[in-house]
């Protein structure tokens, strides 16, 4: 097997305001019409070798990943680069991909889990940066036409703009030979960098409540804006979390689902990226119970505060980890994504070579640290999707400042125009 994996260095950050979705909708077209293939052509022939190609957009960058058999590898490689070096973008596929879009949009408004973070992130960033919907609103995706996904293409996917991996089943010599042979005739030329807006910390307290008619649950999210997938204390704060809320025996998890019975799950993650991501405690509860499930995470959050973790949980989020890891690099493929987004985010092997020394490093006093430093306690956003009639009288105590907005109104975040 061979696996291939990219990414051009522009994502969802570098779309035009008002026209968020061009860089989700740039890559999901690479496949649909080439100068030699129209898309169920190019469909067939990764379908008759066995293979597979897809491509998207983070806000960070744009990517793709391709597999095939080795015996294949010519092929496959030569049905990469036509859809990289190729595109041709036919009006017919854009306006179908626009709609499908926006369907999918107006369709995951109908689940509040499947939209809560996009409301969270637009709230907690402003609408900027990463707050903007990298694939799309209901309105963005509307202005978005096929001259502006040729100009996006044209402008960012370059040679030097790109980072390609391939892992599996080959000869490097002769690999290297073929990359040279499929990606030799791409014209080199430079791509605008952009500079991402600054955007710390949400200061104080600040709430929306998206209403959801209908709902007979609510979904919430409380945090603020983390770190960066390059934040010295990134390794220590992993073990934390682990202890807090990314596994089943989480803090979170234990008092919510386990003792309480207020939710099916509880969560907490921090989203590593090029810029600070969002640290988020996620969960969802009846509508009667809002208020007291809010209540009990904010009260675990302070008892992380105030008791730290023991030697014992530090002992135990230490072994998780290492027993997580090594299924996250055993195929090819998940390789040479990984090796790709090391290289776009200024990492190198050691996140790899060095990791299970890094998660024994972690101290009782680095948790201590992490802790105070990197789990907001008086600062943070509140965001529910819920009926605001039934949930509203018990969330008005959470933070001086309140939005609402309308699931149904267009965009995630209440200062959209």
């Amino acid at each position: 097997m061979v696996s291939v994996a990219g990414i051009v260095k522009a994502g969802g950050l570098y779309d035009p305001a008002g026209m968020e979705g061009l860089a989700s909708t740039t890559a999901g077209l690479l496949r649909k019409g080439t100068k030699t293939r129209m898309a169920q052509q190019f469909a067939g022939d990764i379908d008759f070798i066995g293979g597979t190609f897809e491509a998207d957009a983070s806000a960070d960058y744009s990517s793709f990943a391709a597999e095939f058999l080795s015996k294949d590898t010519a092929k496959g490689l030569e049905l990469v680069s036509d859809a990289l070096l190729h595109p041709t973008f036919p009006q017919a596929e854009v306006n179908k991909l626009i709609a499908q879009s926006v369907d999918g949009v107006k369709a995951a408004k109908d689940s509040a889990r499947d939209v809560i973070l996009e409301y969270y992130e637009g709230y907690l960033y402003n609408g900027k940066g990463y707050g903007r919907p990298t694939g799309g609103d209901e309105i963005s995706l509307k202005k978005i036409q096929r001259d502006a996904t040729v100009k996006f293409y044209e402008t960012y996917y370059t040679p030097g703009n790109t980072i390609l991996a391939v892992a599996g089943d080959f000869k490097t010599e002769e690999m290297k030979k073929k990359l040279e042979d499929v990606f030799g005739g791409w014209p080199a030329k430079s791509a605008p960098a952009m500079k991402p807006d600054p955007w710390g910390p949400v200061p104080g307290k600040k709430l929306l409540l998206v209403n959801k008619a209908d709902a007979t649950q609510t979904y919430f999210v409380i945090g603020n804006v983390g770190i960066s997938a390059t934040d010295p204390d990134r390794v220590a704060i992993e073990v934390v979390n682990t202890v807090y809320g990314s596994r089943f025996t989480s803090m979170l998890n234990e008092a919510l689902r386990v003792e309480s019975g207020l939710t099916y799950g509880a969560t907490s993650f921090f989203s590593l990226q090029k810029e600070p991501g969002p640290f988020a405690m996620y969960s969802f509860t009846r509508n009667e119970t809002t208020g007291k499930a809010i209540d009990m995470a904010l009260e675990v959050l302070k008892k992380l505060h105030a008791n730290g973790i023991t030697a014992e949980q530090l002992s135990s989020a230490k072994s998780y980890l290492k027993g997580q890891f090594p299924p996250m690099i055993e195929t090819s493929g998940q390789l040479a994504r990984l090796i790709v987004r090391y290289e776009f985010l200024g990492l190198d092997d050691n996140e790899v070579n060095q990791f299970e020394q890094r998660i024994d490093g972690v101290t009782p006093e680095m948790a201590k640290q992490v802790i105070a430093k990197h789990f907001p306690l008086e600062n943070l956003a509140f965001v529910l999707v819920g009926k605001s009639s039934e949930i509203a009288p018990m969330v008005k105590k959470y933070a001086e400042k309140e939005d609402a907005k309308e699931i149904s109104a267009p965009g995630f975040w209440p200062g959209w125009k």
